[in-house]
């Protein structure tokens, strides 16, 4: 059994495992930094124990100081969330030296997984399909790819994550430029300057399946869109994916097990496919090893508890959860709260929460940190919160969703609602089934 549990990582999720631990009779000891000691997760673990000054790479980011926190704090699990070192298998490693169980899967799959090239043979491995494109290590054969694989195409971060590392290439003669500024990404974000080339789909839907493992069983609980997009990062998440044929959505739902199976899965994992609008091919992009930020849409359709299954997975539990007991009901939405000013172009808006009124009600959830008087540190990610709603049909869920964000009011800093708003009422996204393009063709 886990006993105490060590949660590495900050925000809005944070306070999603404090939850689930607290029924399950788990004690929490949350790592925090110095910018974080007086935050609202902060209040609300049973502990809290000093991870390092408040920039990330001395903190969350320090696979030294975070095991040392944890191990003093005589806890016998970690949870790293997602971000941060969530899918670093170094992480995984010394969390199991230092006599922890690790919550995700096993260092084989986060090993595999976090290298994006490695995950694409294994996915082929699998009888996956991919999209044309593979690795090219100097820039003479990233050259020779491009002209390979066509215009245009994407750079992609090898070790990446987030649309960190990530460019688009509609032109040869951009091609050296885009290579520089996406090597240079990956390698301030990831210590990884590697790249690789895939083609790009112009009308391209990005679609995804919660997978849940326990290293031997392995299924899913149905499909996710995440299509609408900024800077390759997500802003808005709907379950099921709308617009979506049958036979298409099987077809995903089917590949996703086939390559969890494959690898022997353990824990709550996403794999994440790009859709082509114009015929519904599918291809595999990447899986995720970890919870990810819009889990709350697949617990609505389906009523299960991921962090909770996590957290019995990692205890050794086999799943009790059978692919016939999955049965979504409704449709969910949501919505990202962001600290930053979409109007100018999603400029990062730190500072005080001088008021914070979210939305209330039936089928509608709030997963935030933030309160009046929060603080929004300038050293994170600008997530704030998620509002999710939760309809029998997706017409309902729109609906409810233009309400929810109309007696939403978050003052003191920019947000993300004035843009959420305007989504919320365009045609095509109350039609469903927009691509990545939508958000570049949205007006004010």
């Amino acid at each position: 059994m886990i006993r105490r549990l060590f949660i590495a990582n900050r925000g809005e999720i944070a306070l999603r495992v404090i939850r689930t631990a607290r029924r399950m009779g788990i004690t929490t000891v949350l790592g925090v930094s110095e910018a974080d000691k007086a935050s609202l997760p902060a209040e609300q673990a049973d502990e809290i124990a000093l991870v390092g000054p408040a920039p990330s790479s001395q903190s969350y980011l320090s696979i030294e100081r975070v095991v040392a926190a944890a191990s003093a704090a005589g806890c016998d699990a970690v949870h790293p969330g997602y971000g941060f070192l969530s899918e670093n298998a170094a992480f995984a490693r010394a969390v199991g030296a230092a006599g922890m169980r690790f919550v995700g899967p096993d260092i084989a799959t986060l090993e595999g997984m976090g290298d994006k090239l490695a995950a694409r043979r294994l996915a082929l491995a699998a009888g996956l399909p991919v999209l044309p494109g593979g690795e090219a290590e100097t820039p003479e054969a990233v050259q020779a790819r491009a002209a390979e694989t066509g215009y245009p195409l994407l750079l992609k971060a090898v070790a990446g994550g987030g649309g960190k590392g990530m460019r688009r290439v509609d032109r040869p003669e951009d091609l050296d430029a885009a290579l520089a500024m996406a090597r240079a990404e990956a390698q301030a974000s990831f210590g990884n300057a590697a790249v690789y080339v895939e083609r790009f789909v112009a009308l391209g839907r990005h679609v995804e399946v919660q997978l849940l493992g326990d290293g031997t069983a392995a299924l899913h609980l149905g499909t996710r869109d995440c299509s609408i997009q900024r800077r390759f990062q997500k802003l808005v998440e709907e379950a099921p994916a709308p617009a979506l044929p049958d036979a298409a959505r099987g077809a995903i739902e089917q590949a996703a097990v086939r390559l969890a199976r494959h690898i022997g899965y353990r824990g709550a994992g996403t794999a994440e496919f790009l859709v082509d609008a114009t015929d519904f091919a599918f291809y595999f992009l990447e899986l995720n090893a970890r919870i990810q930020v819009e889990h709350p849409v697949t617990e609505a359709i389906t009523g299960v508890d991921l962090v909770e299954q996590q957290l019995l997975v990692a205890m050794g539990k086999p799943l009790t959860l059978t692919q016939t007991m999955i049965r979504p009901r409704g449709h969910a939405i949501e919505m990202r709260i962001n600290a930053e000013d979409p109007d100018a172009d999603f400029r990062p808006a730190p500072g005080t929460v001088t008021r914070a009124a979210w939305p209330a009600g039936p089928g509608i959830r709030i997963d935030t940190h933030i309160a009046q008087g929060g603080q929004i540190p300038p050293f994170y990610d600008s997530l704030m919160g998620k509002l999710i709603v939760h309809g029998a049909t997706r017409a309902d869920a729109v609906t409810l969703l233009a309400r929810a964000l109309g007696s939403l009011a978050i003052e003191g800093v920019a947000t993300t609602a004035s843009l959420h708003r305007r989504i919320a009422a365009d045609p095509r996204f109350i039609a469903g089934g927009v691509d990545t393009g939508f958000l570049g063709g949205l007006r004010p």
